[in-house]
């Protein structure tokens, strides 16, 4: 059972209360997690009391160092000591490993701003060595609790809000990249006098990775502060070591992607590169892949694939090209098995939408050469939509449609980027709780989902992907809404 507290800023007296009277209602806790500020301005009256003896921490207290020039001095040795009786300083890095078996990562300080780094400031290279220093020992699997003072820039992205606190400009970008590394189970930090519990977030990539267990963030007030926002937080948490595998991957039902998912994503690259490029079939069932087999003799049926012609609609259809019920002036040009037309009710002038002539529901269902000649119109439109400076964005939705139709919808370059589109379906999606998780670029719908299941996926003109089964109910108009 432990408690972690914001910025004390040498209100001794006040968090010391505070816990003896949560002790006296609720039974003892095994230590006292101070991140941010512990010392003050004016901590010099009250911190002489603890420091001779004459008072004592009701609970083992661990304290990050100094984020500024004017309380250097209460920390005499950088590697960490003993400040007063029950009072200990963690160090300027390090890790902390209790007799239980906890991890606790720390790291003290603001990230410096310039070089060499100031004695109240962390660097890249100490954020480099802490991460080292774990990530080498072997079946390296996370910490269970992380300590900093800053808030990790961009913590927010895909979550619920952080109210005033605009997480994209607060905070360091070192936290984060410790935050990826280490994996925390908690996270907890401080100095924005705000109080902020993330939704719990992923350490693992849906469909390319083994599930992994989730970090909360916890940012924490400041000490007595006038607005009663939260300053100590109680939990209990037991160490990654004695957990069953299986329970510490649970994912929570509000579990949200990884806020650093760029930091994720840049880490791997140089050993991507070496690895030959292998292409896998996902099953949303299993956490494994199945090799593609390399040519026809591995398949067990040496006989041609007779093509499959396309089932019939069992009434009128409004996007079958041999149908009555098509509205042919909206045609833009038609091809051997798909052709392109524009939407009825567009959200933009050039919005376009790509059908098979024939009657298919979905991708899934296309035939090889169909789907080889929705591939060239992609290619065409990405071309197409670039010289007028515009990226598109393709969905489709596989729920309560006949006929499958693959909406085409440009933005302007200049305006979003491809993180900014994902990010906002991402965002959206889980205000509406759909799962909605990005697939490998590589990856065929066809491979992650069956004929006949209702899903909804969208694909950027880089290839990536986003896709969700849907198992209920599904807003009609989520893509529209959307962009």
């Amino acid at each position: 059972r432990r408690l972690a507290c914001g910025d004390v800023e040498g209100r001794l007296e006040a968090i010391f209360g505070r816990v003896r009277a949560i002790q006296a209602k609720s039974g003892r806790f095994d230590m006292l997690l101070c991140v941010g500020n512990f010392f003050g301005s004016t901590s010099e009256a009250e911190w002489d009391e603890y420091r001779t003896g004459a008072k004592k921490a009701p609970i083992p207290t661990y304290v990050l160092g100094a984020n500024n020039q004017d309380t250097l001095s209460y920390f005499p040795d950088v590697s960490g000591c003993e400040l007063a009786e029950n009072i200990t300083y963690l160090g300027r890095r390090g890790v902390y490993s209790g007799c239980s078996g906890l991890q606790i990562a720390y790291l003290s300080g603001t990230e410096a701003q310039e070089q060499p780094a100031p004695a109240h400031s962390f660097s890249a290279k100490d954020v480099e060595e802490l991460k080292m220093s774990l990530l080498s020992t072997p079946n390296f699997r996370g910490v269970d609790i992380l300590l900093t003072s800053p808030w990790p820039r961009d913590v927010g992205t895909f979550a619920n809000s952080a109210g005033e606190i605009d997480t994209k400009k607060c905070g360091s970008k070192l936290v984060s990249d410790l935050a990826v590394s280490l994996k925390p189970r908690y996270h907890f930090a401080a100095l924005e006098k705000a109080y902020y519990e993330r939704l719990p977030y992923r350490n693992h990539t849906v469909l390319q990775e083994t599930p992994q267990h989730v970090t909360r963030f916890i940012a924490l007030a400041d000490v007595g502060n006038a607005s009663k926002k939260k300053y100590l937080y109680a939990f209990s948490i037991v160490p990654m070591s004695s957990m069953d595998p299986a329970e510490l991957v649970k994912q929570p039902q509000d579990v949200t992607e990884n806020p650093y998912r760029k930091l994720r994503k840049e880490a791997p690259k140089a050993k991507a590169e070496e690895e030959p490029a292998c292409q896998f079939f996902f099953d949303l069932n299993k956490h494994q892949g199945k090799k593609r087999p390399s040519d026809g003799k591995e398949r067990g049926n040496s006989q041609p694939k007779q093509a499959k012609k396309p089932p019939q609609p069992t009434g009128p259809c409004w996007f079958c090209l041999a149908s009555p019920e098509v509205e042919k002036h909206l045609v833009v040009s038609i091809g051997t098995h798909c052709y392109l037309a524009l939407a009825k009710g567009g959200l933009v002038p050039d919005h376009v939408l790509i059908l098979p002539v024939g009657h298919y529901q979905s991708v899934v269902d296309l035939s090889s050469e169909v789907l080889e000649e929705v591939t060239k119109y992609k290619a065409a439109l990405k071309e197409f939509f670039r010289s007028k400076g515009k990226r598109y964005v393709l969905f489709e939705r596989n729920y309560r449609s006949q006929h499958l139709q693959l909406q085409v919808i440009p933005v302007p370059l200049d305006r979003c980027t491809s993180e900014d589109i994902k990010e906002s379906f991402i965002t959206q999606a889980q205000e509406q709780q759909i799962e909605l998780l990005e697939i490998p670029e590589h990856t065929d719908i066809a491979q992650v989902a069956q004929p006949g299941m209702p899903y909804f996926y969208v694909e950027l003109d880089t290839g990536e992907k986003l896709f969700h089964r849907i198992r209920g109910r599904f807003p009609l108009q989520f893509g529209r809404c959307v962009l």
